[in-house]
């Protein structure tokens, strides 16, 4: 539905890295940019200045950036880490799919999460929809876009 805002489940230590990166982004970033694009202006001729070309472009990128955390951070809501029984935002569940012996860990929760360690699932997800409140155990079926596919929660950490 157009205008309606998304909440963004945050753990507190995710918000806080966002914010943290919205403050470098609106300060020395944009300084930065001001910058590389003054400069390159000093070269001469725009029409053909790939300095200039590149630091407005990075500029547009940057302000993208920023106009996407301030949405989160406007819309977020701060959960805490799973901790329980069942699987829940903030989760980090290890499954197996069937069929197959390979196990594989992912945190539920936003993007933002994402970590070297551990990859993420959307809880809005098909996949992330089938896990959510299933416990150590339990198998789940989910509609992926090449057909149904089974999986089993072999272990929940919060």
């Amino acid at each position: 539905m157009p205008g309606v805002a998304q909440t963004h489940h945050l753990s507190q230590a995710a918000y806080d890295r966002l914010k943290d990166e919205l403050e470098e982004l609106t300060t020395h970033g944009r300084t930065d940019i001001a910058r590389k694009i003054q400069a390159a202006r000093e070269l001469g001729d725009l029409s053909e200045n790939g300095d200039y070309h590149a630091a407005k472009d990075e500029q547009g990128h940057m302000e993208a950036r920023i106009r996407h955390i301030q949405g989160m951070l406007e819309n977020a809501e701060i959960v805490e880490a799973g901790g329980g029984d069942v699987v829940q935002l903030g989760s980090i569940v290890t499954i197996r799919y069937e069929g197959d012996d390979e196990i594989e860990a992912y945190l539920i929760g936003s993007i933002e999460e994402r970590t070297d360690d551990v990859d993420v699932i959307s809880p809005g997800s098909p996949l992330g929809e089938a896990l959510l409140g299933a416990a150590a155990g339990d198998v789940r079926e989910y509609q992926a876009p090449g057909g149904s596919l089974k999986v089993e929660v072999v272990e929940i950490e919060g």
